[in-house]
């Protein structure tokens, strides 16, 4: 890759599709920066040659250094992961970005929207249609891609249906099952995107994209079921269900963020279409159709693998197994030590061993482990000595997954559980020359029995863990003044 060459931003890269477009562009030799609000979140996907910066269309003043020297600009992001509200969010950082643009001198803004009717009437698709009017209100030229249903690992909409079709062999489902768009497979749009990208004659224009089959939801997930090895669901469309009424129900049965999922499923009361044409004239290409976009979907989340961070929907980190959830849940808990982080992390050495144990509440954490070897999960018992982790090592229900020295620590469960999870434990020098560290509970749910196990021992897991850092907060800060 040479510095000369155009500099693309994908503003959103920690979305679905950003994530995707990241190492697509990369692949092509482009040289690419992402842009989050979280960098922690760009750094777990492991990305190597990628220039990485913090931004936030809601915070003008984030924008000028991730677009500085940028000649296209992918616009990724909406706010509808936030919950309510989202609309007014997305239109303020449409007009944001739209004018840093213009004052950043980049040449092309690429915004990928969603296929919606003439007359959208629900939040979510009119305010993916209000987000394309308000970027080419600016004077940066917009090319705006419209499409429906992508069908690969992480998408909202494949995930929602991967849920329900890997659990529920009965399920009573509102009419939306009935509607029909056209879903595209992930490297389709992909390629698409990219491609509009470097089209002088797409300028200014809005494109719709789509596969070559138009199908219902009741039909998606039962092609996801056959892909899956699954007998084909019993599936009973209630009509007094509605899609707002339904979205509550996700919660229960899905692990996609509850407020992706609302606004996914309240949106789905109209048939929709791509007319794909002037797009098909311009980037001429036969897309996958839904069979083989889903295989192709299963057969790319297999090489989804975690680095030195905990990665969202890595297939390590779900015990390698398509049917258990996409998105996990997630607890994070974070507290300041007097000591400084090399002490903090000598002490953290000596965790669960016969001395130390979990720093707190011993007996809660031999009682948990007595209950998983009575339900027939196998037990290491307590590390021998305190010191250096291992990866591979194994200790009480705990396999060390990954470990930075100093930094870092992944423990992956393995209770026996409606699901797959694990901690990661991150520990860093802080201003006053102490240190932090923060423990983030992951869980991975199988179906609703996982979900429920998650709120279900919610509240125990809160009390346990904040325990176990304050001991060990407290630790270290003895162990520095011995």
């Amino acid at each position: 890759m040479r510095a000369a060459e155009p500099l693309w931003l994908v503003f959103g890269a920690s979305g679905y599709v950003g994530r995707n477009v990241v190492p697509h562009l990369v692949a092509q030799g482009r040289r690419v920066r992402a842009a989050a609000r979280r960098l922690s979140t760009l750094e777990a996907e492991g990305w190597q040659g990628v220039d990485q910066v913090c931004a936030d269309a809601l915070d003008p003043a984030t924008l000028a250094p991730a677009l500085a020297g940028v000649e296209v600009a992918f616009y990724l992001v909406h706010s509808m992961g936030g919950g309510r509200g989202f609309p007014a969010r997305d239109r303020e950082a449409a007009r944001n970005f739209a004018r840093a643009a213009e004052e950043a001198g980049v040449h092309r803004i690429v915004y990928l929207g969603g296929l919606a009717p003439d007359r959208a009437d629900t939040e979510h698709l009119a305010s993916r249609v209000e987000t394309g009017t308000m970027l080419r209100a600016g004077s940066v030229p917009v090319v705006e891609l419209r499409a429906g249903i992508i069908i690969g690992p992480g998408s909202a909409a494949f995930e929602v249906m991967r849920d329900l079709v890997g659990h529920l062999p009965v399920m009573v489902t509102p009419r939306w099952v009935r509607v029909s768009s056209p879903p595209i497979a992930l490297a389709d749009l992909l390629a698409d995107l990219v491609a509009l990208a470097t089209r002088p004659e797409a300028a200014g224009r809005v494109f719709e994209t789509g596969g070559p089959e138009r199908l219902t939801y009741e039909a998606m997930m039962r092609g996801v079921a056959l892909a899956l090895g699954r007998r084909a669901p019993v599936i009973v469309p209630v009509p007094l269900l509605t899609p707002k009424l339904s979205s509550y129900w996700m919660d229960l049965v899905t692990g996609v963020p509850a407020p992706l999922a609302r606004a996914l499923i309240g949106g789905l009361r109209h048939d929709l279409s791509a007319d794909d044409n002037a797009l098909r004239a311009l980037v001429p290409r036969d897309c996958l159709g839904f069979d083989a976009a889903v295989e192709k979907a299963l057969a790319a989340e297999r090489n989804m693998l975690s680095g030195d961070r905990w990665r969202e929907g890595a297939f390590d980190l779900r015990g390698y197994r398509h049917d258990i959830s996409f998105y996990g849940k997630r607890m994070t808990l974070e507290r300041d030590c007097a000591a400084p982080s090399a002490a903090l992390w000598r002490t953290l050495e000596g965790l669960a061993t016969r001395a130390a144990g979990y720093f707190a509440l011993n007996p809660v954490w031999r009682l948990r482990a007595a209950v998983d070897r009575w339900m027939g999960g196998a037990n290491a018992g307590p590390r021998q000595h305190a010191g250096p982790f291992a990866e591979g090592e194994t200790f009480d229900f705990w396999r060390v997954h990954r470990v930075r020295p100093g930094a870092g620590l992944i423990l992956l469960s393995g209770l026996r559980a409606p699901g797959e999870g694990g901690m990661e434990i991150t520990v860093e020098p802080s201003a006053t020359g102490g240190s932090r560290i923060a423990l983030v509970l992951h869980w991975h749910p199988a179906g609703v029995w996982g979900l429920l196990y998650w709120f279900m021992l919610w509240p125990a897991h809160a009390v346990v863990l904040r325990a176990s850092l304050r001991g060990l907060a407290r630790a270290a800060a003895q162990e520095r003044m011995s």
